[in-house]
This record gives structure tokens, sequence and C-alpha cells, in this order.
């Protein structure tokens, strides 16, 4: 992008969260209640089944328990998450567009636009990542207390995905930034009179989203490939159990499977980081010939 000068105050995601400390701390609290709550369920379901077979309910009266708690904290935090971040993107679209006075609207517009991605990590992605850290942790802790070779083997199909991630992560920044360069110029070729222009441009960000599209693809192939090995794995060592109950069957197949659904989510947001870092670049940085003298005698 040229020659950069910095603002003084740059854009990241620790600035957005500093504009509402308070309340994103109470979202990522209910958040990780309503983790927890997620996690035993699978163990709480086993619990029930084993009692059900056995003319047992109190486990049973504890599962709907569990579920009309989970139902409140779910909603709850889904109409609070609403309002908080709705606040934040609104503050954030008057201090991006303060700092990218003096540039071109189509630059500008596009910029604004991919702001709002930094609010959107935090009140999408970052909840799944929290949900990702304690799910993993706990499926792990809970398989070895079962067997520990059923915990070794989850454990070793992630390291093999974050692996296999790595690879590629340079890849995703490149076609990251090339999308971005792309979409910057929208504004502009659409004020333009040139109907070739128009096509072009779109044509080129179709280009682009291909090529991320299939990196993703071929990314995600080889590193649920590894994960579903796992799973077959532990099905396989579920006959090393001495007498294995229906509902001990049961809670080693789910949270095998919920290893392998929770561990997609790193390398998801290793990606989504890749692409907020170029982010901020754009949105912290501006091209020195475009710089205005009020913008240079605040630097």
């Amino acid at each position: 992008m040229g020659s950069m000068m910095l603002f003084k105050h740059p854009i990241s995601l620790v600035t957005i969260i500093r504009l509402e400390p308070l309340k994103v701390g109470v979202t990522w609290l209910m958040v990780l209640t309503e983790n927890v709550m997620l996690i035993l369920l699978p163990l709480f379901i086993g619990h029930a089944i084993d009692g059900v077979l056995n003319q047992h309910f109190q486990s049973l009266f504890m599962l709907a328990f569990l579920f009309i708690a989970l139902v409140i904290i779910g909603v709850g935090r889904r109409f609070f998450d609403t309002r908080v971040y709705g606040a934040i993107r609104l503050k954030l679209a008057n201090l991006v567009e303060r700092n990218l006075r003096g540039l071109p609207v189509s630059t500008k517009d596009a910029r604004l636009t991919m702001s709002r991605e930094l609010v959107d990590f935090l009140e999408n992605d970052l909840p799944s990542v929290l949900t990702a850290v304690v799910q993993l942790v706990a499926t792990v802790t809970i398989l070895a207390i079962f067997h520990m070779s059923l915990a070794l083997c989850m454990l070793f199909s992630g390291l093999l995905m974050l692996m296999i991630y790595s690879g590629f992560h340079s890849r995703f920044i490149q076609l990251n930034g090339q999308l971005n360069d792309q979409m910057e110029q929208q504004v502009e070729v659409l004020t333009g009179v040139r109907l070739s222009a128009f096509r072009r441009h779109f044509e080129r960000l179709k280009q682009c989203e291909i090529k991320l599209s299939d990196t993703e693809a071929v990314v995600y192939g080889f590193i649920y490939l590894a994960l579903f090995v796992a799973i077959i794995a532990n099905l396989w060592m579920v006959s090393q159990l001495i007498d294995p109950t229906a509902g001990q069957v049961f809670s080693i197949v789910t949270y095998s499977l919920e290893f392998v659904e929770t561990a997609v989510m790193l390398p998801i947001t290793l990606q989504t980081l890749s692409r907020l870092s170029e982010i901020c670049l754009r949105l912290n940085c501006l091209p020195q010939p475009l710089m205005t003298k009020e913008s240079q005698n605040e630097i």
C-alpha cells in the first residue's frame, strides 16, 4: 500500500474492547457460563440414559433442569450482546471516519465496512473461541477419565490439525490482502461510466473469493480427515474398556465428536485473525500523498 504513516490512536481489537470494557466483560462471563453447561450436557445425558435403564429418574430431572438453565442463559446473552455490540459499532464508525478524513470516498467506504468485521469478531467469533478453549480442555480431561489413550489420540489429531493450517497461513494473508485491495476500489468503479471497468472489478473480486474459498476447502479437507481418523481410533479403543455401559459409550462418542467440532474452530480463528490484522493495518495507516495538513499536525 505504499509509504505509510500511523495514526496517533491506532485501532485494534483491544481499542474496541476499551470502548465498553465492563459490558464486554459481562458478555464473556455469560459465554463462559453457557459453555460450561454445554460441556456438561453429554455427561448428564449419559447419566440419564443409565439412570432410566435402571428405573432411577433423578439424573433425568437434573438433565431437564440443565436444559432449562441453558435456554435462559443463551437467550439472555443474545439479547444483551446485540445491544452492547451495536453501541460499539456506532462508536467505532465515528472513530474510523475521523481517522480516514482525506482519503478517497471509495477507500473510506471499504475501510468503514472492514472495520465492522472487528466488532463482528468480538460479538460472533470470540465467544466461539472461548467455547473452543474451554471445551477442548474439558473434553480431553473427560476422555482421559475413561481411558488415557482416548485423550492422547484426540490431542495428537489436534496437533496435526494445527500443523496443517500453519503450512497455509501465509497464503491466507496474501489472499485476504488481494481481496481487500480490490474492495477499496469498488465505490470508485461504481461511480464511473465505463461498463468494462465495472465488469472487470467484479470479475477480479470473484477470482479473489474463489482462490480464498479453494484454499479453505483444501485446508479443511486435510483437517477433517485427520480428526475423523481420530474418531475411528477412539471407537476402536472403546473395546479396550472393561464392560462399558451404554451411557459411557454414548459419552465417549459424543465427546470425541465434540472435540472435532471444537478443534476446527482454532484454524478458523487463526484465519480470521490474519484477515483482521491486515484490516487493522489499513485502518491505522494513511498513504503520505493523501494526508491532509490537519492529520500531519496530529501525527
